[in-house]
């Protein structure tokens, strides 16, 4: 990453709560205009590491440098940064205007500038016409916009988001990740996201950091990560994954279903990764479809499930835990039923090989 263009810098940053460990100390840097997912499972540490980033939390140890300036010791109130709660913290006897403008009068703008910017905010999050509305009487979807403008309104380095989404239905959660994309291209701004959904994370930010037990174990853009995960907990928590036992012994890696396959590295126990659509499945092992495939299992199908899009298969395999398949070959779930004999394949090249120490 370019220096020049580093906004957020934490150096050896750690949280303790008593003999606790919530974060272990980790270095971070965060781009200006970046949309940073910290992603991992409940308990991980990410809110915890966003709140060390608002001001909201003190570290234990380490230091927290942003747009060059050492903010360490400082509240949230004096942080260039504003933070977006999952519950919003909108004040029920106000007005949306009144919502969004509350930091500005606070910090004792001027009153001419408070009605531009409140303006500017509402039509940013596509609240026109809804100024004296109180919030009580808004939807889910409206008081997230109002508590996305009330922070953006404020002009802050960065936004810190704590799942703000995750009170929401599917449908209103979808439309509202497309609302974030589009407000964060047009304010160019640099947007830190907290949370536990891998899909959410993989269609809104720009590069994911994911946490596990206090640790970033895996950082870089979505599609490295789902690609080319680090860890067999990566693997399994971004998307689905087949992740099969082996044995690496002088080059050879021999999984407990029967595939032998060169891979080097040191002897160890590992773990074969493959992605579910990068599987094939076909009637029997000679297939015209496993022309170029490297690996080839025998299994049993174990289950059939037709999801618009594409039909996802269940097989069991001996020696490990049943695989999955998903596939866009809409006809041959006609030519397969539960109970029969099948043949799973995938190539090399689509697989990772991770120690299972």
């Amino acid at each position: 990453m370019n220096e020049q263009a580093v906004l957020v810098n934490l150096q050896g940053i750690t949280k303790s709560f008593g003999n606790t460990t919530a974060v272990h100390p980790l270095d971070l840097t965060i781009a200006q205009g970046e949309f940073l997912a910290i992603l991992g499972p409940s308990g991980c540490g990410k809110t915890t590491l966003l709140l060390m980033i608002g001001g909201f939390l003190r570290p234990t140890a380490g230091t927290i440098h942003i747009g060059g300036s050492d903010v360490t010791q400082l509240g949230p109130e004096r942080r260039p940064t504003n933070m977006v709660f999952q519950g919003y913290g909108l004040f029920p006897h106000m007005t949306v205007a009144q919502n969004i403008a509350y930091g500005l009068r606070v910090s004792r703008t001027p009153q001419n500038e408070v009605r531009e910017r409140v303006r500017a905010a509402m039509d940013l999050v596509h609240l026109e016409g809804f100024d004296d509305r109180k919030v009580s009487q808004l939807s889910g979807g409206q008081q997230q916009r109002v508590a996305l403008a009330r922070a953006l309104i404020m002009r802050p380095d960065a936004l810190l988001l704590d799942e703000p989404l995750a009170a929401l239905d599917l449908k209103l959660r979808k439309a509202m990740q497309d609302e974030l994309r589009r407000i964060h291209s047009s304010t160019g701004g640099t947007f830190v996201f907290v949370t536990h959904d891998q899909e959410e994370a993989m269609g809104l930010a720009t590069r994911i950091c994911v946490m596990e037990g206090g640790r970033i174990v895996q950082d870089g853009r979505p599609e490295e990560i789902y690609s080319a995960p680090n860890t067999r907990f990566v693997s399994t928590f971004i998307g689905e994954a087949n992740v099969m036992a082996g044995r690496r012994a002088g080059g050879l890696v021999t999984l407990n279903a029967g595939v032998v396959f060169e891979n080097e590295g040191q002897d160890e126990l590992v773990v074969c990764v493959v992605r579910p659509e990068k599987m094939r499945i076909a009637a029997t092992r000679d297939d015209p479809a496993f022309a170029e495939v490297h690996a080839i299992l025998s299994g049993r199908l174990l289950d059939v499930v037709f999801l618009g899009p594409h039909v996802k298969y269940s097989i069991a395999v001996e020696g490990d835990s049943p695989l999955t398949v998903i596939s866009s070959d809409m006809e041959m779930r006609n030519r397969l039923s539960i109970g029969d004999d099948v043949a799973v394949a995938w190539c090399l090249h689509d697989q990772r090989v991770l120690s299972d120490q």
